[in-house]
């Protein structure tokens, strides 16, 4: 285990560093700060002094260096705006994102953990269709036109609820009903489909004929085996909740990372964008990490092969080490399944 989380942390570098060039590199791109941070009727004196001051004078691959330089000591440079660490600017609004992304996932899952294993009892069923129809819908609903139509209708023509903040219950409503909508749709159409998969195993069948309830057969068995898929694209869809919430946050004025970043953006603050976005990457890779672990602990038959490697090597070397492969008696040579990567690829067909 040890040796594949090793490779994995080595084989998400080289991406953790493009992005950060990437975006170190487009982010100049959008203009001279200067132009912002001075007032109109500043001097050519007074734009030097500003550019020379903020290391704006000195060549792209310079910058680039001072600047990954300052990232291994932990210092991810100045705001232009506020004149704060933009480190400390950066983790100061990542808590208010993740606190969203959890909540948001938490209710996905467990909604559509239970309509779909629902749905899933009586394939092509009344409860089946109407679940496939919605969840579906969900899934294709674009975040930001969600977000609109939820301020026009519960904020400005009911007013049950407000358009923006964090204080009181009432005004999480509206970012959480729009962000976990995709996902529970999703996670509908991927646990129906390990469900019915699930239900129609030999394994079912014997815990029915044994007297197993309908609730102990769907919940002791059938969901625990059926977890797996819908834990991998719960993953990756809690991965992209992090990453893609910087528009529902900056429609709700969510003081998140995502509105951070968008405010960067336009008074081109680049230390405040570049800590966002390397922190935003890093959580990325760590939360990709944990997903894979998770599924490994679910599933022994994906573990990483290394176990299996040295107690074959082992066998090997007792038999005498002549290289011969000894294998003992019903150990399963198959292929090992990989994690699935994406909703379409686990959905089982319809029955």
């Amino acid at each position: 285990m040890l040796t594949y989380l090793r490779k994995r942390i080595i084989s998400s570098l080289l991406p953790l560093v493009v992005v950060v060039v990437g975006v170190f590199a487009l982010a100049r791109m959008t203009g001279n700060p200067a132009a912002l941070y001075l007032p109109l009727n500043a001097t050519e004196q007074m734009r030097e002094d500003f550019i020379t001051r903020n290391g704006l004078d000195q060549p792209l691959w310079v910058q680039m260096g001072e600047y990954f330089g300052g990232v291994l000591r932990l210092d991810f440079g100045t705001s232009l705006r506020t004149g704060e660490a933009a480190g400390e600017m950066a983790l100061r609004a990542f808590p208010a994102t993740l606190q969203l992304a959890a909540t948001t996932m938490v209710i996905a899952i467990v909604l559509a953990v239970i309509v779909g294993s629902w749905a899933a009892l009586r394939p092509n069923g009344v409860v089946d269709r109407i679940a496939s129809f919605f969840s579906m819908a969900a899934a294709s609903i674009p975040d930001f036109w969600l977000a609109i139509v939820g301020i026009w209708i519960f904020a400005i023509t009911l007013g049950w609820l407000p358009t923006s903040g964090v204080i009181g219950a009432e005004a999480w409503v509206l970012p959480i009903a729009t962000l976990a909508l995709r996902p529970f749709g999703a996670l509908v159409q991927v646990i129906r489909g390990a469900m019915v998969s699930a239900l129609s195993e030999p394994y079912i069948k014997l815990a029915r004929s044994k007297g197993a309830s309908q609730t102990r057969v769907v919940t002791r068995h059938a969901l625990r085996n059926a977890a797996a898929p819908g834990l991998t694209v719960a993953g990756d869809l809690t991965v992209g909740l992090v990453n893609g919430a910087v528009v529902v946050e900056t429609i709700f004025g969510w003081p998140g990372i995502g509105k951070l970043m968008i405010d960067s953006i336009l008074q081109r603050d680049f230390a405040v964008l570049q800590a966002c976005v390397l922190l935003t990457a890093i959580a990325i890779f760590v939360l990709n990490i944990v997903i894979d672990l998770l599924y490994a602990l679910l599933d022994p038959r994906v573990r990483p092969a290394a176990a299996g490697r040295r107690r074959r090597g082992k066998v090997n070397a007792d038999a005498g080490g002549d290289g011969a492969a000894v294998v003992p008696s019903g150990t399963d040579q198959g292929p090992t399944p990989a994690r699935p990567g994406s909703p379409a690829d686990l959905t089982t067909a319809r029955a």
